[in-house]
């Protein structure tokens, strides 16, 4: 079984395409292709409230490129789904209608809280029953779960996202809500709690802070002093020195923000990164809906 997995989101578009395999009880999802694009959404939409039409038709021949793929690799079932530009965009409706219409794609504006549910899904199958605070951050929005006892027991999602920070466009108030709800939700005094990383950026601060590659683990201060060392670097530097993409560059430092202050407002002393995000996430919902006996299957990636 091949599906296919379509990740809109504010900073980058991807595509992956896996393989499912099966083997008694075991699922493997093998990725057989992935292309990230880095469109960018959310600059149009975090400044002018709508996708303009330069990155429409940009959006639109990058969709029959990903159209192209998933028929050459003759896949059996796919899901696209757009997350937080594309739902605050005035013409984001009208822009998936089109590409329904013209190429058959059928997307799925999500929620926030549907897009933290979908990563949920993968995301349950590495816990055990200690307490965690899941934090997600996109370009234009933060997911935060948190578990306990492998049960998720609260969930809210919040305009904070490395695109957004980097346009300017998130408030004092936003910060403060955020903090307020982590401190509220998340700690327990006495409670030991981990967090848990997704997110491209977190991905790449986990590479650059050498940490234990067998745990994919890494403490706070690690990764504050990870953060301390970027800020120190011009624009340039963190192209050129450490190679990193134009499209993590920029963003990079303003998503790191976003996981430091969680974790302190959740007393986190450290933060697991498992190279997950809302593709697999998509994976799985996939494979559920076509084997919905298989809830308890377990998923390796």
């Amino acid at each position: 079984m091949k599906l296919a997995a379509i990740d809109i989101g504010s900073n980058a578009v991807r595509l992956q395409i896996t393989r499912v395999l099966e083997y008694e009880k075991m699922i493997t999802f093998k990725k057989l292709e992935y292309v990230r694009f880095p469109l960018r959404l959310g600059h149009d939409v975090f400044s002018e409230g709508r996708i303009s039409d330069y990155n429409e038709e940009r959006f639109f021949k990058l969709m029959t490129a990903y159209k192209n793929l998933i028929d050459l690799y003759e896949i059996d079932a796919y899901y696209g789904c757009a997350t937080s530009a594309m739902r605050e965009s005035e013409n984001g409706k009208e822009i998936v209608d089109r590409v329904r219409k013209e190429l058959g794609i059928d997307l799925q504006i999500i929620s926030g809280e549907d897009e933290a549910e979908m990563i949920n899904k993968v995301i349950l199958q590495g816990l055990d029953n200690d307490h965690y605070i899941h934090i997600d951050v996109g370009g234009g929005s933060t997911e935060l779960n948190i578990y306990e006892n492998h049960q998720k027991v609260y969930s809210k999602s919040f305009k904070l996202g490395s695109v957004r920070i980097l346009e300017g466009k998130d408030t004092s108030e936003n910060w403060g809500e955020m903090w307020d709800w982590v401190s509220k939700y998340a700690f327990k005094k006495g409670e030991k709690i981990t967090a848990i990383g997704t997110g491209g950026n977190i991905n790449k601060l986990f590479e650059l802070s050498n940490p234990e590659k067998k745990t994919r683990k890494m403490s706070l201060n690690n990764l504050m002093r990870t953060q301390d060392i970027l800020k120190n670097l011009t624009l340039d530097d963190r192209l050129n020195k450490l190679q990193l993409n134009p499209d993590r560059a920029d963003v990079i430092v303003p998503a790191s923000d976003i996981y430091i202050e969680v974790m302190k407002a959740a007393k986190a002393k450290s933060i697991i990164v498992p190279d997950v995000g809302l593709k697999d996430g998509i994976n799985y919902h996939l494979y559920q809906t076509h084997h919905p006996e298989s809830e308890k299957v377990f998923v390796k990636n």
